[in-house]
């Protein structure tokens, strides 16, 4: 499917009647999806999903359950004005991949709860907004297995859970990094916080394919903010082939997501700002909006890539793409606990966490 076709769905003329209507139309899409489900073979530890009081997984034996929850707020993570329903749908459900992604696991269940203003309610939102969802669900076989619909005063609250599993104790921890690993990155960076920068300055994505060089530049790095792309076959590599000894997925940014492995690891970091993969895009464009492209980079965040660390001993056995992803050397863990620091040529400074954080400002005011 082409980006412009992902970026608008068509509406539904046929706005939800009541939540329960709409929980009917749900479960049977999900007992659709289930049967056409990628996933070979599909899911059978769920006994019993949509319908009940609570869905019902059967515990698999040498296997450990990995789950995951994302909270997304109207005008704090997302704006209406920026985005489709069918665009939120897929991104709440794949911030949560990207976290099972990080752990090394393998997607499982989601459970997907929501509250609208009786505005959204009336519209063709909701239909909309699954739709987005169960589009991205089917590329990585997971099962819509619950969730909850309700209403609120004003803004639209989701609640984003994934439900995965991994071989048992094989989960990838930020804890373990060593000193001497070599740190690497999938993809490139900068490219989500361009696209934020873009959408705050007004760009919007066009219903029509343009033919201007500089529109579809534009328009790829809105999509890099509001279709993220998780890394899910990455993170089952590395933790199902014994390569990452510690992973984290860059939500918050390079700076501050280097920083949590560290402090986790007990270590700290040196990476090299040459090697650092910054988006083509965010390069060609940033000069015309006086924007950095490395600070972008650093601390921009919502990427959605993998950040992870490998042993020497095993860099001979780590594919150097999967898919059309590749990865990227930056740098090297140190013994240096929790000092993090940069070099840029023959100029090397500390680098702090810079990357985005709810409460700011309350921070600030209590130290």
């Amino acid at each position: 499917m082409r980006d412009d076709e992902k970026a608008e769905k068509p509406r539904s003329n046929s706005p939800s009647r009541s939540e329960f209507d709409l929980i009917e139309r749900i479960r049977h899409r999900a007992s659709n999806h289930l049967k056409n489900s990628s996933l070979i073979p599909p899911p059978s530890s769920l006994l019993f999903g949509i319908g009940d009081d609570a869905a019902i997984i059967q515990q698999q034996h040498g296997r450990d359950t990995i789950i995951t929850t994302d909270l997304l707020i109207e005008e704090i993570d997302f704006h209406l004005d920026t985005t489709t329903p069918w665009l939120l749908g897929h991104k709440a459900l794949a911030v949560s991949l990207s976290d099972i992604a990080a752990m090394g696991a393998r997607p499982q269940y989601a459970l997907l709860s929501i509250g609208v203003p009786r505005a959204v309610w009336d519209s063709a939102f909701m239909d909309e907004f699954y739709e987005g969802f169960f589009s991205l669900a089917e590329i990585f076989g997971v099962v819509l297995a619950g969730g909850d619909v309700s209403r609120t005063p004003e803004r639209i609250v989701i609640d984003s859970i994934v439900i995965g599993d991994v071989a048992h104790g094989r989960a990838v921890r930020r804890s373990g990094a060593r000193a001497g690993d070599h740190i690497f990155v999938t993809g490139s960076l900068g490219g989500a916080a361009a696209g934020l920068r873009l959408l705050e300055r007004g760009a919007r994505l066009r219903r029509k394919r343009t033919r201007s060089t500089y529109s579809r530049m534009v328009e790829q790095l809105l999509l890099r903010q509001l279709l993220p792309e998780p890394r899910v076959s990455w993170g089952a590599t590395l933790c199902e082939e014994h390569l990452a000894t510690a992973m984290i997925d860059i939500s918050d940014g390079l700076s501050s997501d280097l920083a949590h492995i560290c402090r986790e690891s007990n270590t700290g970091a040196t990476i090299d700002a040459a090697r650092i993969p910054i988006d083509p895009l965010v390069i060609n464009l940033c000069g015309r909006r006086a924007l950095d492209p490395l600070l972008l980079a650093l601390h921009g965040g919502e990427d959605f890539e993998l950040l992870f660390t490998v042993h020497p001993r095993d860099l001979r056995r780590l594919p150097r793409k999967i898919g059309d992803v590749p990865i990227t050397y930056i740098g090297d863990i140190t013994k240096d606990s929790g000092g993090i620091r940069i070099a840029e040529g023959s100029h090397v400074w500390n680098l702090e966490p810079g990357g985005f954080t709810h409460f700011e400002r309350d921070a600030e005011s209590s130290t």
